[in-house]
């Protein structure tokens, strides 16, 4: 289970009124490349003004870096709990960039999943890393683009490249399946 660390539990007890809680969004597919062929993911934050910010050791791309974000609204909802189906987060994207349709349209043609981290910095010391413990990852299961807004629905887990049975049957962990 995610913790939170003691000072973003803080600033939800007290709510002080010089601490901001800036929620920030990591997109991530094979697809999103720069001119030279590095990973470029799309980073992020729900404020009027660029983060720069730095990530928790064990992040994906760029792990115990300083990172830039980018100002852009989004919202996403939490899912609602409903027997016999998966939880399902809305995320919706507002006056995304040409660069942002650009990814999108490149990872359409790919059947890799487009990986998706929240993550939660104190406005006032960006430079300590994440203050969620351990970052949420979704797993983008649909997405629709117009010309100024992406909305996409994410599942908690990636459920659709998992192995079904989850435990596989090799000859090494069970010698009697070869004769």
């Amino acid at each position: 289970m995610a913790t939170i660390t003691e000072a973003l539990a803080e600033v939800y007890a007290s709510n002080p009124q010089d601490e901001v809680v800036l929620d920030t969004l990591e997109l991530r597919h094979p697809a999103f490349i720069d001119d030279e062929g590095n990973p470029a993911p799309i980073r992020v934050v729900a404020d009027h003004a660029n983060l720069t910010a730095t990530l928790e050791s064990d992040a994906p791309l760029n792990a115990s870096q300083t990172v830039t974000f980018i100002a852009m609204a989004f919202q996403f909802s939490l899912p609602s709990m409903e027997d016999g189906q998966a939880p399902q987060i809305d995320i919706t994207l507002d006056d995304v960039s040409a660069d942002i349709i650009g990814h999108l349209e490149s990872a359409v043609t790919q059947t890799a999943q487009i990986e998706c981290t929240h993550r939660r910095f104190l406005a006032s010391n960006p430079a300590a890393g994440p203050q969620d413990g351990e970052p949420l990852t979704l797993y983008i299961a649909s997405a629709t683009a117009n010309i100024t807004q992406v909305t996409a629905s994410a599942t908690l887990t990636d459920i659709y490249n998992k192995a079904f049975p989850s435990r596989v049957y090799t000859p090494n962990d069970f010698p009697g399946l070869v004769r």
